[in-house]
């Protein structure tokens, strides 16, 4: 190879480098972060309506009815006059069962 054709394998090799550096790798880097952005978004949204189902769910919470039933399930409050009756599970008792044995 010839001192001109290795000098013009150099001049397109840097050329090829510096086309890289120009061009893709910041196209690269806008892509990745478009992707950030729109991810980004998508975020945003969620917890938006995740922010006006729970402003919903706090009015509602603040109605009589709401704190009463709130109170009786959570509280287990009363009115006066009303009896309370807990219901308690009863485990099974264990049955009997006929072992037999093969000889």
């Amino acid at each position: 190879m010839t001192r001109g054709a290795r000098a013009r394998l150099a001049l397109a090799a840097l050329a090829l480098v510096a086309i890289l550096f120009v061009f893709v790798f910041p196209t690269r880097s806008y892509l990745a972060q478009r992707r950030q952005v729109s991810s980004a978004q998508h975020d945003v949204q969620v917890l938006r309506h995740q922010n006006d189902q729970l402003q919903a769910q706090a009015i509602e919470l603040q109605t009589p009815a709401a704190i009463e039933r709130m109170a009786r399930e959570q509280f287990h409050y009363v009115k006066p006059g009303e009896q309370v009756y807990d219901v308690v599970p009863v485990e099974p008792t264990p049955t009997a069962t006929s072992t037999t044995t093969v000889p």
